[in-house]
C-alpha cells in the first residue's frame, strides 16, 4: 500500500524516487512511496535516533515518537506511519481471501409480504450476576443461550407471515466491557465473566449464527447501533461481522458509527438508536431532518431505542418511539439501587408495507 508524502530532493534521491520535470526547482514535492521506502525515509529523517537505537539494541521501527530537545526548543516528533484509512484496503484485501463464500439464494416473489424486525437488545455479554446477591444468575453461557432461545421464540411466533426482508439490529451493548481493565468505554468498572477477548469471540460466533439462521428465511439487512458500554469493541465487532458476510449477496449492512439510523420499508420509516444520546422527545424531529427524503413518503414512522432495559412506548406527532427490554439480569450495582425486576425479554416486530407495525413479538425469560 503506497502512501503520498512530501520529499526533499535529497530524500527523493536517497530513496530512488525520480523527479518529474515540473518539480525541478521546487524545494519539496509530493510522491507515492512504498512501506519499505517509508521505513527508509524515517531512518533518513531521524538518523540520530536510529543510531541511538542501534547502539542500545532497540528496534527503530518500534519507536512511535520521541522528544528532540535543544536549548531553544523541545519538540515532540512522530515518524511517518500508515493511518488506518490507508491500510484498511490492504486489510480488507487479506480478509477477502478468508471470509466464507455464501451461495446466493434466489428468492421467489411471495404473496402478502411483510418485514420482520429482530432486535436482541442490551445483551451485555460478559456481565456477571450472582443469585446469592441479586436473586438471579447471569454469565456468558446464560447470555448466549438466552439470545438463541429468544431468536427461536421470535421466529416461532412469526410463523404464518411471509417475509421479503428481515432487519436485524445489532450492537446496543452486545458487550459488557470495552477495555482489558474490565471497564466500560468511559472507565466504569464492571462485574464480569470471562476475558474481554472471549466475550468478543462469543459475540462474533453468536451474530454469525443468527444471521445465517435469518438468511434461511429471507434476505437480511443488518443495522448497527453504537453504545455506551462497548463503543469501540462494539464497532470493531460490527465491522468483523460485515467482513465475514462480504460475499453473502443476501445480506446487507449499515455499520457506520452514526448514532441514529433509518430504514424504509414500503410506507414505513424505521429508525433505531441506542438511547444514551439525544433526548427521546427530540428523536422525532431528528428523524424528520436526518431522513427528510423518506419522511414525507412514509405514512408510518417508528423509532426503536434501547439502553434503559424496560418497555416504554409513546406516540409523538407522526412518530411512535418505543424502548425495548433486555435479556440481561441486574448486576450488583443495579440490584443495590433497585434497578431491576423488569421483564427480561427479546423482542421483534412485524411491519406491513402499507399498514405499518401490525404485531409485537416478545419472548419472555
Amino acid at each position: 500500500m503506497n502512501k503520498r508524502v512530501r520529499l526533499t530532493h535529497d530524500e527523493a534521491k536517497a530513496l530512488g524516487v525520480p523527479l518529474k520535470r515540473l518539480e525541478v526547482g521546487r524545494n519539496t514535492f509530493r510522491a507515492y512511496i512504498s512501506q519499505d521506502q517509508i521505513k527508509q525515509l524515517n531512518e533518513i529523517k531521524h538518523s540520530g535516533v536510529a543510531a541511538y537505537c542501534e547502539a542500545r539494541g532497540i528496534d527503530f521501527n518500534s519507536v512511535t515518537e520521541y522528544w528532540d530537545k535543544t536549548k531553544e526548543y523541545s519538540v515532540r516528533v512522530r515518524p511517518a506511519i500508515m493511518s488506518y484509512n490507508e491500510i484498511s484496503k490492504d486489510i480488507i484485501k487479506e480478509m477477502d481471501e478468508h471470509s466464507p463464500r455464501y451461495k446466493t439464494i434466489k428468492r421467489k416473489k411471495i404473496d402478502s409480504p411483510h418485514l420482520l424486525v429482530v432486535d436482541p437488545a442490551d445483551i451485555h455479554l460478559g456481565k456477571l450476576s450472582s443469585a446469592f446477591e441479586t436473586g438471579e444468575d447471569y454469565n456468558q453461557e446464560i447470555a448466549v443461550n438466552r439470545v438463541r432461545e429468544g431468536i427461536k421464540g421470535i421466529l416461532n411466533k412469526s410463523k404464518g407471515f411471509n417475509f421479503d426482508m428481515i432487519v436485524l439490529i445489532i450492537g446496543n451493548d452486545i458487550l459488557h466491557i470495552d477495555t482489558p481493565k474490565r471497564t466500560t468505554t468511559s472507565g466504569t468498572p464492571q462485574d464480569t465473566d470471562g476475558m474481554w477477548y472471549e466475550n468478543f469471540l462469543k459475540a462474533k460466533a453468536l451474530y454469525v449464527e443468527i444471521i445465517e439462521t435469518l438468511c434461511s428465511i429471507s434476505d437480511v439487512h443488518v443495522m448497527y447501533n453504537p453504545s455506551n458500554h462497548d463503543y469501540t469493541h462494539g464497532f470493531f465487532l460490527a465491522d468483523v461481522i460485515q467482513s465475514w458476510f462480504r460475499h453473502a449477496k443476501n445480506v446487507t449492512f449499515d455499520c457506520s458509527i452514526t448514532h441514529r439510523k433509518y430504514y424504509k420499508y414500503g410506507a414505513n420509516l424505521i429508525g433505531t438508536t441506542h438511547g444514551d444520546g439525544a433526548r427521546v422527545a427530540n428523536l422525532p424531529l431528528l428523524m424528520a431532518v436526518e431522513s427528510k427524503d423518506n419522511w414525507s413518503s412514509c405514512k408510518h414512522r417508528y423509532i426503536y431505542t434501547h439502553h434503559v432495559h424496560h418497555k416504554n412506548a409513546k406516540d409523538y406527532t407522526g412518530v411512535t418511539v418505543e424502548s425495548l427490554r433486555s435479556p440481561s439480569a441486574a448486576d450488583s450495582w443495579h440490584h443495590r439501587n433497585g434497578y431491576q425486576h423488569n421483564p427480561k425479554a427479546i423482542e421483534g416486530f412485524i411491519h406491513h408495507p402499507d399498514h405499518g407495525q401490525i404485531a409485537r413479538l416478545t419472548h419472555i425469560f
